[in-house]
């Protein structure tokens, strides 16, 4: 993984923020200078927060884990939902569904809905329907392929939340810290980075900026995903050979338990020293 360096970053426009006006005084911490009446954030402050979100979400993947990617804003979705897919992750770009992790029981009964619909098509039932039922029926679907289509394979909660705008996605995020859950998000000179576990302090409006961070995230997550690829072909090997995956846990145990006899011996040897 490659952390963006201070000049792509800059390239990219990660460095303007919003009018001074405007501001959150949270965001003090971040911001460099200002400049016409707008505040310029410190992308050193942005490389490094940016290097320390991909190493955690690295950590993420290569556990198994799903992050949930939320962006509803014009100019942040399509890029969103081409890096979310790219790395096999559940995403959000329409609407955010109004209890979708705190009330997560109820979403998935509308995925299992669209699901039973598509059983429908295929067995035949759908072709004994009148016009109208199969006309409201297909419209139904449509709606819930748009809104919940990209977390049909969410089973249960994510582990984490990355967050394009923290003020548009107030919803989701304020969700997310009820339950716990950890947020990863661009944070822009406008909001507040307190809701926020890991801060991305850069511009959350200049498509290039959202790019750039999505695809060293994304390319962290990929990482991830490979080193789980790897492990579990070892595992598998070992099995196969009638080895015993060796865990880290056990090797640490191992070698305290060889330390203390080490330690032990001199103190049996003493005795005999004495008797000498």
């Amino acid at each position: 993984m490659s952390t963006p360096n201070f000049d792509q970053l800059l390239e990219a426009g990660c460095h303007f923020g919003h009018m001074k006006r405007k501001w959150n005084p949270a965001m003090a911490p971040y911001i460099f200078m200002e400049r016409n009446g707008i505040h310029i954030i410190d992308l050193y402050k942005t490389q490094a927060k940016l290097e320390d979100a991909a190493n955690v979400l690295r950590n993420f993947a290569k556990s198994g884990k799903k992050i949930l990617f939320v962006a509803t804003k014009k100019q942040a979705k399509e890029i969103l939902a081409e890096k979310a897919q790219s790395v096999g992750m559940p995403y959000v770009i329409e609407r955010w569904p109004g209890g979708m992790l705190t009330n997560f029981p109820t979403i998935r009964k509308a995925v299992k809905k669209m699901a039973s619909i598509d059983k429908m098509a295929k067995d035949g039932t759908f072709d004994n329907l009148s016009k109208r039922e199969k006309l409201q029926i297909t419209r139904q679907r449509n709606k819930l392929e748009k809104n919940l289509g990209s977390i049909a394979d969410l089973n249960r909660l994510p582990s984490a939340l990355f967050v394009v705008d923290v003020c548009k996605e107030h919803i989701a995020v304020a969700e997310a810290n009820r339950l716990g859950i950890p947020v990863f998000a661009i944070v822009d000179t406008n909001s507040n980075p307190n809701d926020v576990d890991y801060v991305i302090p850069a511009n959350d409006d200049a498509s290039k900026s959202i790019d750039l961070i999505l695809s060293t995230v994304c390319d962290a997550i990929n990482e991830g995903l490979a080193e789980r690829k790897v492990e579990k072909a070892d595992e598998k090997a070992s099995a196969e050979n009638g080895e015993a995956p060796r865990r880290e846990g056990s090797r640490r145990r191992v070698t305290r338990r060889n330390e203390a006899e080490t330690a032990e011996a001199p103190a049996a040897e003493a005795p005999a020293e004495v008797a000498e």
